[in-house]
């Protein structure tokens, strides 16, 4: 399926800004005083997760959490073409209000957003004011709701989406291919499982993002051990686990980490 959204014709690098790397919780978690909650650290500072990614010049949002606006001001992003949102937990969608600002540079028009169909329901239950063609009133949202398709591409190259494991529900996994440099981009995020199919979807990748949410298990997040193997298997040179707890320092836990996986953090920005 094409993305109706933007064309380019001048090649450029493919760049990841991690917006934020926290659970649901963030981090420092509240009422907490724990060691990486307490932390000077910059890294152990993590609001809700979500990516920026830039492919040949086109710009595309992956989830909004509650603090999307802060950190859209804290890392420069001033424009998106359009918006995925993985699964429709409060931590991926709740931010999805100040998405208004990129239909103001659309004059207007309405931003249009994938996922699935749970998820569509959900943003139209919290937003139902935004379901528009093009904003009502300027300064305000406009979405149009489209189901993520197994392709979308367009001049700046496609991206690819699965269906990732997460409890009772699926959460959206995404391959990223540039086009012109051919650089290749995966984003598995909130998931408790990636089957090989999915591992073989990633392989070739540039870099590869898995959800490692904490070292103890959890019935719906892999484990920073479980997404250790499945960042090892797919073979990519370079891997980072997101989605991460207070239970996880940033220093103490990327010691111990294959030189290949490392710990992404909140404003890191990945050019390949």
């Amino acid at each position: 399926m094409e993305a109706p959204i933007y064309t380019t014709t001048q090649w450029i690098d493919m760049e990841i800004v991690f917006l934020g790397t926290g659970t649901s919780h963030g981090v420092p978690m509240i009422g907490c005083d724990c060691p990486t909650c307490r932390s000077e650290d910059p890294r152990n500072k993590r609001s809700r997760t979500s990516v920026h990614v830039i492919m040949s010049g086109a710009r595309i949002q992956v989830d909004a959490g509650p603090e999307f606006r802060i950190q859209c001001i804290g890392n420069l992003i001033t424009k998106i073409d359009f918006f995925i949102l993985t699964h429709g937990h409060a931590d991926h969608l709740m931010g999805m209000d100040d998405l208004r600002r990129f239909c103001d540079a659309r004059e207007g028009g309405a931003l249009p957003v994938f996922s699935t169909p749970d998820a569509l329901e959900c943003v139209g239950r919290t937003f139902p004011y935004a379901i528009l063609d093009r904003a009502a009133i300027r300064g305000y949202p406009a979405f149009l709701l489209r189901e993520m398709p197994g392709v979308i591409e367009g001049e700046y190259g496609r991206i690819r989406s699965t269906l990732l494991p997460h409890g009772n529900i699926e959460v959206i996994g995404l391959v990223f291919e540039e086009a012109g440099t051919g650089k290749k981009f995966v984003y598995y995020t909130d998931c408790k499982s990636v089957s090989q199919e999915q591992r073989e979807m990633a392989r070739g990748a540039d870099l590869v993002v898995l959800d490692g949410l904490r070292q103890a298990p959890h019935p719906t997040h892999m484990t920073i051990d479980e997404a250790v193997e499945v960042a090892l298997d797919i073979g990519a040179p370079r891997n980072y686990l997101t989605h991460l707890t207070h239970t996880v320092d940033h220093a103490a836990v990327e010691a111990g980490l294959p030189s290949a996986v490392r710990l992404a953090y909140d404003g890191l920005r990945i050019v390949l």
